[in-house]
């Protein structure tokens, strides 16, 4: 789980999408491997927090099933952009799992792109 440690969310705005203030954490042990002395923020780390953030927005436990189209656009240095935003938009579908479609980005720069589906693990 990197909610609180790798990255924090410090404001959840909802309208037509999810608007949602991150903040990242430069300090993280991740980034002693990917790469000392110029972090860059991995694209598996990009996709757990668009996972991560719609569970907390939807209070659920979640499982990815389906990415149906990821585009890593820019890289994200955590030191040079330490806060970004993530615009999210999430849909229940007939069977019931939930689309959500996610742009990360700060200011000009989109870093990441996320269109998929995650399904409800019952526990």
């Amino acid at each position: 789980m990197l909610l609180n440690d790798f990255f924090k969310i410090t404001d959840v705005q909802n309208g037509e999408k999810y608007i949602v203030s991150i903040e990242m954490n430069p300090k993280h042990d991740i980034y002693n491997g990917h790469f000392p002395g110029n972090p860059i923020t991995p694209g598996v780390c990009l996709t757990q927090m668009v996972k991560e953030t719609v569970e907390h927005i939807t209070k659920k436990k979640l499982q990815m099933v389906r990415g149906d189209n990821l585009k890593f656009t820019a890289i994200l240095n955590p030191e040079v952009n330490g806060n970004v935003t993530m615009s999210l938009s999430i849909k229940i579908k007939e069977d019931g799992l939930f689309q959500a479609d996610s742009i990360i980005s700060a200011e000009s720069t989109n870093f990441f792109t996320f269109k998929g589906h995650f399904k409800e693990i019952k526990t």
